[in-house]
């Protein structure tokens, strides 16, 4: 399967045919090589229809992004991406255990996008997730995180109100 060209093939990017390339992405190492080159391609679409892919597979088979980990922390740092590279790179590194190397950078990262109510809210729901698992091994930013989440939770939209409650909860 060429991964490019199947994901590039569906102009309406269906969750079927995401699912085929993720799938066919996680039979190889070489596969899953491909689509995340397609990930991080400069091409604005086809990095958008590779990220949902690059997600399903992830949940699939979550050993295989090991390698791309700083992959996914870059690119919660850039702004000339589609939201969907941003936000599914978010979710994966919401639901993977985090090498010790990326800590600090991915904690910096998802604060600013946390205190960005620019950004999508999905993202920002994934980066308190984030700071939340990354607290149960730093608990000196659970003090930041909870005086950020009861300033700011009455302004922020019901996604966002819900994870924060649930986050304020358990720290």
């Amino acid at each position: 399967m060429n991964i490019k060209e199947e994901l590039l093939a569906d102009p309406y990017q269906s969750k079927r045919k995401a699912t085929e390339v993720a799938l066919y992405a996680c039979t190889s190492e070489d596969a899953f090589r491909h689509l995340m080159h397609c990930f991080e391609s400069d091409e604005y679409r086809l990095a958008q229809r590779a990220a949902y892919s690059l997600s399903i597979a992830t949940h699939e088979r979550p050993e295989m992004i090991r390698p791309y980990i700083g992959v996914l922390v870059s690119q919660l740092k850039r702004a000339d991406v589609h939201d969907a590279v941003i936000r599914n790179s978010a979710r994966i590194l919401q639901e993977i255990t985090i090498p010790d190397e990326f800590h600090g950078e991915l904690m910096d990262a998802a604060f600013d996008i946390i205190a960005n109510r620019q950004i999508a809210i999905a993202i920002r729901t994934f980066c308190l997730t984030i700071l939340f698992n990354l607290s149960k091994i730093y608990p000196e930013i659970q003090k930041e995180l909870r005086v950020f989440l009861e300033e700011s939770v009455e302004f922020e939209q019901a996604a966002f109100q819900s994870r924060a409650r649930k986050i304020l909860k358990r720290i």
